[in-house]
């Protein structure tokens, strides 16, 4: 054991002054979870110094002190036991120091809160020492106090009765963990509907003749009050609804009322819930306002609040499944049968929607899916990050309902699932609002700043001193999924039989392969492993900006689109530069071998905008291949997996983003349609169906898909099958349009901003206006208009068109003849021949 351990803590108190110690500025200290069990209150947190690295055993030690609010009473030391947490790392988000053996667990045992039999009632605050070495000669003591963590019992740590009527309640104040022990004077144990109202039921330590239930309304400062009755030292009061509806209340959103026993002396009490007999808080509908319910709510202190609210979810039993969790409850009012339980990404446009089972008396069963379908009909893991979960109408028409945690079953959480490798956790925050936190597939100790930074400094420069593996890595907008280019560089490959092994980089487990390809997570050792060891990397975006091509490999930069919009540094748009993207793509060029060319008019473009010396091959893309040799059997089988009608004629609506039109919380970018979706459902829902391809960088939710015309086809894996169904295609700016016209089919292009794109934002490679090869529509109503008229006319391309869509082919889609993919194949494992 090293000598901190051994020999100095169990003789190093910590401060033995009465008065609060002063926080060190430069450790974090935090409580991530709280649970009882047999011995105490178990609390597991950390302590982390700045600028010091913790992660071998026994370089840091924490010691937890308890001083009672009455300073005569001795302070209660709780040695700790260190804990390994690479999650302590990685939540640091540095690359510096190691703190993997930060953490701790301490358990506060009831029975050292005594003293000669009696209870120590009162507050207890917790200060925290932290002992470590920085060097050999030196101990250091830092001090502070346990934070609160951001969702969970460590956010919001439970009590237990730790008597027959004294109860422990953790609790922060301040920012700072603390403990109470109290004896409440008035507990509330029974509430049941009684005719016009509820009867409650309780102990009370002191209730004299004329004691009232005193009920203070926040939103007017109305007060109610009914008389109670008491036999010993239990009391009894009856509840009347009507109060809560009279006089224009009980319509709001939320409202509160306050409750405390008021005696004739004019003392008050608040009421404690005591549910070791049963259930107590629960929610009650009220008869004169629908869909409102008088909430008998547990608070995180223990107390009673009574509110006034839509009917919630209220769950009060949890159960893991394989490939999800069952959740069992009570939402009262008639529109509990018309529910669905929906998941929605806290910072992406993903939500997810299941029906739920109800019966009459408003119980319902859910199941909290792990899983996510795509628009293309395959189950994924959900997306990393926090989903929150509410019950809403199955019609979309109406004020979603959360999922909260009834007393009885928070004990349950976190519960904890896997699908795809990843786990997914069922959480809560502001102590019962249910939650889903779907992690990361790389666990703490990966994906932390401090072993990345090992990985990209130390890891991948000796792996590239390893001999070359005869190996692909395939990377399609780092890890998104089995598309663009590099899909068809691979299908290429496989059809020829090469010797090769297959990797695929998969970011977050969002991506199904075929058989033969092995997936790579993205920041992954193996994944750092891949980038230094395989013969060849084709990708169809970056490459990291650590990335040195070692002798004996090729890189090809196969790029994801041809030239309308802009790029690189042709684009006069600070964005870019502000960024810093215009240096990292001046630090990357230099390691390609060679960069793909859809066409001679696209290659000097491509060479002035990203800088680039080297080798161009002017191949076409390969993902075009598809779409030069698209078959009806192909076609039919997409239009299958999207769930297409028979009949029904396919536009679709690729818009591109736009970098003034950045989301508030700075994640992505905002969904701006700009199209009147309903007057498209009313003049082409009949024949028609819409599909909509937002870019990838937009975050927003696409609102009323799913309804049969619309389908949000924002996660649909790879875009060149939907270019292959669809009978029309209308963009804005995108260099999807060089795709389609591969297929000789209709587009329009929706160009609202026009001007403002053209002169402000990015600015044409080319005189955009009289060469596009589809009418310039800058209304939705005149769009509209024009696809009705299409479909009604039967004709192969807009009036007037033809010439102009001959010229731009011409022009942009002469190589795309279905052999883009063997040129690219054959040129680039010639180039490995000759690296070898």
């Amino acid at each position: 054991m090293p000598v901190l351990t051994r020999f100095v803590l169990p003789h190093a108190s910590p401060r033995v002054s009465t008065d609060r110690p002063a926080v060190d500025e430069d450790v974090a200290f935090g409580l991530l979870r709280a649970r009882w069990h047999a011995r105490g209150l178990e609390l597991t947190g950390f302590a982390r110094p700045q600028h010091q690295d913790t992660g071998r055993p026994g370089s840091a030690w924490t010691w937890l002190t308890l001083r009672h609010e009455d300073d005569e009473r001795p302070p209660v030391h709780l040695r700790s036991r260190p804990r390994r947490m690479p999650e302590v790392t990685d939540d640091s988000a540095q690359p510096e120091f190691n703190h993997d053996w930060s953490g701790f667990t301490a358990v506060v045992e009831p029975a050292r809160l005594r003293h000669e039999g009696h209870w120590l009632l009162g507050d207890w605050r917790i200060e925290t020492t932290l002992f470590t070495r920085p060097r050999p000669t030196r101990l250091r003591r830092q001090y502070g106090a346990l934070a609160p963590h951001w969702c969970g019992s460590g956010e919001y740590p439970p009590a237990r009765w730790v008597d027959r009527d004294v109860r422990l309640q953790p609790y922060f104040e301040d920012g700072r963990l603390g403990l109470r022990l109290e004896r409440p004077n008035a507990r509330l144990d029974h509430a049941a509907p009684a005719g016009d109202g509820l009867d409650l039921s309780g102990t009370a330590e002191a209730c004299p003749a004329g004691t009232v239930l005193r009920l203070r309304h926040r939103q007017s400062e109305a007060v109610v009050e009914h008389p109670v009755t008491r036999t010993g030292n239990t009391f009894a009061v009856h509840l009347p609804y009507r109060p809560f509806t009279e006089d224009g209340r009980g319509t709001g959103e939320l409202e509160h009322w306050d409750v405390e026993l008021a005696r004739p002396d004019g003392s008050t009490e608040q009421l404690c819930l005591d549910e070791r007999g049963g259930p107590v808080a629960g929610q009650h509908p009220l008869p004169d306002a629908p869909d409102r319910v008088l909430y008998l709510k547990h608070l995180a202190d223990g107390r009673l609040q009574v509110c006034v609210q839509p009917a919630a979810g209220y769950v009060d039993r949890i159960t893991p499944r394989a490939g999800g969790f069952e959740l069992a409850g009570h939402c009262p009012g008639a529109a509990a049968d018309r529910l669905e339980l929906v998941l929605r990404h806290g910072s992406q446009a993903c939500e997810v929607r299941t029906p739920i089972e109800t019966s009459g008396d408003g119980r319902f069963l859910a199941r909290v899916p792990a899983t996510r379908t795509g628009a293309d009909g395959v189950a994924l893991p959900l997306r990393k990050g926090v989903w929150d979960a509410s019950l809403e109408p199955a019609d979309r028409r109406g004020p979603a309902r959360p999922l909260l945690a009834a007393p009885a079953a928070l004990s349950a959480l976190p519960a904890t699932t896997t699908a795809g490798g990843k786990r997914i956790v069922l959480q809560r925050r502001w102590h019962d609002t249910l939650l889903v936190d779907s992690t990361p597939v790389l666990d703490a100790a990966e994906r932390s700043a401090w072993n990345q930074h090992r990985q990209r400094t130390e890891h991948y420069p000796a792996a590239r001193r390893e001999p070359v593996r005869e190996a692909v890595l395939y990377d399609v907008f780092g890890g998104r999924g089995y598309a663009d280019s590099p899909r068809a560089v691979h299908a290429e490959l496989a059809r020829r039989g090469e010797p090769l092994e297959h990797l695929w980089v998969v970011d977050d487990a969002q991506a199904e392969l075929p058989p033969g390809v092995t997936p790579v997570r993205i920041w992954s050792p193996e994944w750092y492993r891949a980038l230094a060891t395989c013969r060849y990397l084709v990708g169809n975006t970056h490459f990291p900006d650590f990335l040195e091509r070692r002798p004996g490999q090729v890189v090809v930069q196969t790029w994801h689109g041809s030239l309308l919009k802009r790029i690189a540094h042709d684009v006069d748009n600070p964005w870019l530069a502000d960024h810093g993207y215009l240096e990292a793509l001046d630090r990357e060029t230099p390691h390609w071998s060679l960069l793909l060319s859809p066409s001679p008019f696209a290659t000097p473009l491509l060479q002035r905008a990203f800088h680039y010396g080297g080798e161009v091959l002017e191949s076409g893309y390969p993902r075009g291949d598809v779409l030069a040799r698209a078959d009806q059997a192909t076609i039919a089988a997409v239009r299958r997996k999207l769930g297409i009608p028979d009949g029904k004629r396919i536009v679709l609506y690729a818009p591109t983003w736009r970098e003034d039109q950045q989301r508030g919380d700075g994640d992505g970018f905002r969904l701006d349609l700009k199209l009147d979706v309903e007057h498209a459902r009313r003049l082409l829902g009949e024949d028609h169906v819409l599909l909509i391809r937002p870019h990838a960088h937009v975050r927003d939710p696409l609102p009323s898909a799913g309804d049969g015309f619309l389908y949000d086809c924002g996660d649909y894996p790879d875009p060149q099958e939907l270019l292959l169904v669809a009978d029309v295609l209308v963009t804005d700016y995108s260099s999807i349009m060089f795709d389609f016209a591969i297929t000789g089919r209709p587009m329009y292009f929706f160009t609202y901003d026009l001007e403002h794109y053209r002169d402000t934002l990015r600015g044409f490679s080319f005189d955009f206006e009289p060469n596009a090869p589809g009418p310039l529509v800058p209304t939705s109503a005149e769009l509209l208009g024009a696809l009705r008229e299409l479909a009604d006319s039967g004709a192969a391309l807009p009036p007037g068109y033809a010439e102009r869509y001959r010229r731009f082919r011409a022009e942009h889609c002469a190589l795309d003849d279905g052999g883009a993919s063997a040129r690219v194949v054959d040129r680039m494992l010639e180039l490995g021949r000759q690296e070898r």
